[in-house]
C-alpha cells in the first residue's frame, strides 16, 4: 500500500482545515518531517541462509495475544474523518487482529467504542484533566469497558502552537463537538499543567490497570516512569504536534530501551510508514510500535474497511521484511540486525 497515495486520497476527501489539523503539526514541522526521514537513517544488516519458510508476526502487548507488534496510535476527533468514528477505527484494528489505543479526545462514547472492538485488545490513553473528577469518571468507565491498560500522556500540559490552524483559524465542527461532550459526559476538557510522576500511582489506584507512559523521549524519565510504577513507556514526541525540535522517536528508543532494560515494555510511534520501520523498531529494542496519520488516512477513504486494510497491508510488509532480514517471528529481531 503507498501510504503517500492514500495521505492524498484522504487529502481529498477532507475539509483543508480539517486535513491540515490531522496532518499539520507544531512550530516549522521540523520534527514531524524528521520523524519519517529519521527512521531511513537506521541501516538494516540482513542475515542469511535461514529458514524464513513461515513467518510468524504474532506478539503480546502486555501479555494479550495481537496479530503483530503494529497498533492503533491514540489520535483525536475521528468523526472528522468518518460519520462512524471511533467505532469504525475499533472494527477495522479488531478485524484485522491489533491493538487499538483510543484517545480521551474520542468523539464516541467508550462504551460504544469497546462493543465496537468487541474482543479485540484496547488500551485507553489519558490525559488528566484539570477537573481530575472528569478524569476519574472518564478511567473508570473505560475499566469498566473492557479496556486492558491506561496509556498516560505526559508530554502535554500545554497545546503545541500549530500554525497550520492558526492560519485556518480551525474550529472544530459543530456536530463533532457535540459528540465529544457526549462521548465524555463533559464539555471542557482541558489538560492540567501539574501532572507528575505520583499520577502515575494515582492511575494505578484508581483503575487497578496497569498504565503505560507515553512521549517519553529521555532515558532518565523512561527509568522514573518504571520506578513510579509504569509497566511501560511509549516513545514519541506526539507526531511533532508539542515541542518543534524534539528529537525524532527513533533517535531517542535506544536510550529508553536501555534504561527501562526488562522492568517494562517499551513502544515507540512518530514517523513509522512501513513495515521494515517496525522491523528497524524492534531490532532498537522495541516491544511494539504505534501508527497514527495513517490510520485516519485509511478511516477517512474507507472506514473500518480501510483500517483494517491498512493494518493487514503493513502486516504483509513486516512479514517480507522479516523474512528479507531472516528472522521468522519477532522474538528473533534484535539488535545485531541494525548498524551499531
Amino acid at each position: 500500500m503507498d501510504l503517500v497515495e492514500l495521505e492524498e486520497q484522504a487529502r481529498q476527501l477532507l475539509p483543508p482545515g480539517v486535513y491540515d489539523y490531522f496532518a499539520g503539526a507544531a512550530g516549522d514541522e521540523v520534527t514531524l518531517a524528521d520523524n519519517v526521514a529519521a527512521w531511513d537513517r537506521v541501516r538494516l544488516r540482513p542475515r542469511v541462509l535461514r529458514d524464513v519458510s513461515n513467518v510468524d508476526t504474532s506478539t503480546t502487548a502486555l501479555g494479550v495475544p495481537v496479530a503483530s507488534p503494529i497498533h492503533v496510535a491514540p489520535t483525536a476527533f475521528h468523526r472528522m474523518a468518518h460519520p462512524d468514528g471511533e467505532e469504525a477505527t475499533a472494527r477495522g484494528t479488531a478485524a484485522a487482529g491489533n491493538l487499538l489505543v483510543l484517545s480521551t479526545r474520542s468523539t464516541t462514547r467508550v462504551e460504544d467504542v469497546a462493543a465496537a472492538s468487541g474482543d479485540g485488545p484496547r488500551w485507553y490513553q489519558v490525559y488528566v484533566l484539570q477537573d481530575r473528577a472528569k478524569t476519574e469518571d472518564q478511567v473508570k468507565r473505560a475499566a469498566a469497558a473492557g479496556f486492558s491498560a491506561l496509556v498516560l500522556t505526559g508530554d502535554t500540559p500545554y497545546v503545541g502552537r500549530r500554525l497550520r490552524d492558526v492560519r485556518n483559524e480551525f474550529v472544530i465542527p459543530s456536530n463533532v463537538g457535540e459528540a465529544i461532550a457526549e462521548a465524555s459526559d463533559s464539555g471542557v476538557i482541558d489538560q492540567a499543567p501539574d501532572i507528575t510522576f505520583d499520577d502515575i500511582g494515582w492511575l494505578l489506584d484508581l483503575s487497578g490497570l496497569p498504565v503505560l507512559v507515553k512521549g517519553v523521549l529521555r532515558a532518565d524519565d523512561a527509568r522514573a516512569c518504571i520506578d513510579a510504577g509504569a509497566a511501560g513507556v511509549i516513545v514519541s514526541n506526539h507526531g511533532g504536534r508539542q515541542l518543534d525540535g524534539a528529537i525524532a522517536s527513533v533517535d531517542a528508543l535506544p536510550e529508553v530501551v536501555d534504561a527501562v532494560g526488562d522492568a517494562g515494555e517499551v513502544y515507540v510511534d512518530g514517523g513509522i510508514r512501513r513495515g521494515v520501520d517496525v522491523v528497524r523498531a524492534l531490532a532498537l529494542g522495541a516491544h511494539g510500535v504505534l501508527v497514527g496519520r495513517p490510520v485516519l488516512w485509511a478511516l477517512a477513504t474507507d472506514g473500518s474497511e480501510g483500517v483494517r486494510r491498512l493494518l493487514r497491508a503493513l502486516t504483509h510488509e513486516l512479514v517480507l521484511a522479516m523474512a528479507l532480514a531472516g528472522a521468522k517471528s519477532v522474538s528473533e529481531i534484535s539488535r545485531d540486525l541494525v548498524t551499531p
